[in-house]
């Protein structure tokens, strides 16, 4: 008997040593993932509920005619990005359950990404010195937004930093391009001849029933962020720029209070912004009347991530 307790007690001193000697990456797993060395803290990425892939990417969309586009109404959001005269539009009711679409717009493959969480649309370039991606949803969050994958490399990106934080791609940046957060009817009154991610995605989901009913019009915060704010409510919209690493935030309550157009500069560059309130978007143009790549998203999302933003005053009206 004292001879089974003392190999009793020789095994669980060998686990507790290989316990105390274990490397960081046995721990700093998450869905799968190896975080161990990521460029944010472990114990900020959060598990979101799904697994990974559990929120389905649209990896071979399909596309209708604006007047085939019947699920639609004027004022349902879309993304919107054109390229070399080629316009496609992705509907938010549809991006709330898919949040990534590989897509390839005017001969470029970009990745279409939504967080419903932090109501911020991009659209990145997905070739990264020279090697096409694929992304998907890893079912992780980093200050509330989405972490996505690409299924080459298994590394994890974060959409609001538009940046690589951990595998073989680490510290890799992604392009961000020129998108439109508006409304159907504003998005066809400028790009007429746009194809629409057709409802017919291959998955059974029910795009007219939000998943996320009244988030956008509280205060309710689903997971913890690092840096907080209270100069504008949580949710208040922002448009967000970055020159050259700095940052500047356009919150629609403050555009709402001055001209619609108006010449602004920031980083020694001087452009147009224009506002329109009537459809809910902003964007930015620069002297040649390009559009230059801008961020919409709730105003905690927009200072988790930059902390450090310049923010747009609204003149004071002297009368």
């Amino acid at each position: 008997m004292a001879k089974k307790f003392h190999i009793r007690l020789s095994l669980l001193g060998i686990i507790s040593s290989l316990l105390l000697v274990a490397p960081a990456s046995w721990s700093d797993t998450k869905n799968g993932f190896q975080l161990d060395n990521a460029l944010v803290p472990v114990k900020e990425i959060h598990k979101g509920g799904p697994p990974r892939d559990g929120i389905p990417s649209l990896d071979n969309p399909r596309f209708v005619r604006a007047d085939k586009a019947s699920y639609l109404k004027d004022k349902y959001r879309v993304l919107g990005v054109a390229i070399d005269g080629i316009a496609h539009a992705y509907p938010i009711r549809i991006l709330n359950y898919h949040e990534i679409v590989n897509d390839v717009v005017g001969g470029k493959a970009v990745v279409i990404t939504y967080c419903p969480l932090c109501g911020s649309g991009t659209v990145f370039g997905r070739t990264v010195n020279g090697r096409r991606l694929e992304f998907g949803v890893s079912g992780l969050l980093y200050n509330s937004d989405v972490l996505m994958y690409d299924r080459q490399t298994n590394s994890l990106w974060s959409q609001l930093m538009s940046q690589a934080i951990s595998g073989r791609m680490q510290g890799e940046r992604l392009v961000q391009l020129p998108a439109s957060h508006t409304s159907w009817q504003e998005w066809t009154s400028r790009h007429p001849q746009t194809t629409v991610l057709s409802d017919d995605t291959g998955f059974r989901r029910n795009y007219r029933m939000d998943p996320y009913p009244n988030y956008g019009s509280d205060g309710r915060l689903y997971f913890p962020v690092s840096h907080s704010s209270n100069e504008y409510r949580r949710k208040e919209p922002v448009m967000g720029l970055e020159v050259d690493g700095k940052f500047k935030a356009y919150a629609f309550k403050e555009l709402s209070k001055g001209a619609p157009r108006f010449k602004d500069e920031f980083g020694g560059i001087e452009f147009l912004v224009e506002f329109d309130k009537e459809h809910e978007t902003a964007r930015i143009l620069n002297a040649d009347g390009d559009e230059l790549p801008t961020t919409i998203a709730y105003w905690f999302a927009w200072y988790a991530f930059h902390p450090e933003t310049e923010v747009f005053r609204a003149p004071q009206d002297d009368g």
